[in-house]
């Protein structure tokens, strides 16, 4: 077999269809476009995802910066700085918190958050910790313990 003899495979090659040519060939007068209309005409259709001047779809949905999370997880938050009021080596926890008042109401897993400066070593049980907030507990001689 030389370069030459290189050939497409039988019948995957089609002759282009020629229209306008008559009633006879096939696709005479208006070529397989129809009668009238945008899409009758020369020139390029529209673009994707146009819908005749209606707010298309890619514009409807998607409002202000992306989808919502379906199933959001909730927590309920609090800053290093609150627990300093604490005394030394308490174990941190939901209940405790409500029982001394720093919390007032329970959406959901505690997660701690490392605003403010923590000079109390604790024992932190949470479901949560941000970066900062585990430094801050550690670095004041504490523990964070993920729930």
């Amino acid at each position: 077999m030389r370069l030459q003899d290189v050939r497409p495979q039988e019948g995957s090659k089609k002759r282009r269809r020629r229209v306008g040519r008559g009633i006879s060939a096939g696709q005479g007068a208006s070529c397989g476009f129809g009668m009238r209309g945008q899409k009758s005409r020369s020139g390029s259709g529209t673009r994707p995802g146009f819908e005749g001047g209606q707010q298309p779809l890619y514009r409807r949905i998607p409002k202000l910066k992306g989808f919502p999370v379906v199933n959001r997880k909730k927590y309920t938050t609090i800053n290093v700085e609150k627990l300093s009021s604490l005394p030394a080596n308490t174990e941190v926890n939901v209940t405790l918190l409500r029982e001394n008042g720093i919390l007032t109401a329970v959406q959901g897993p505690l997660k701690i958050l490392g605003d403010g400066e923590l000079n109390v070593a604790l024992k932190v049980q949470a479901a949560a910790f941000t970066d900062t907030a585990r430094s801050k507990i550690e670095a004041a001689g504490g523990s964070c313990e993920v729930v």
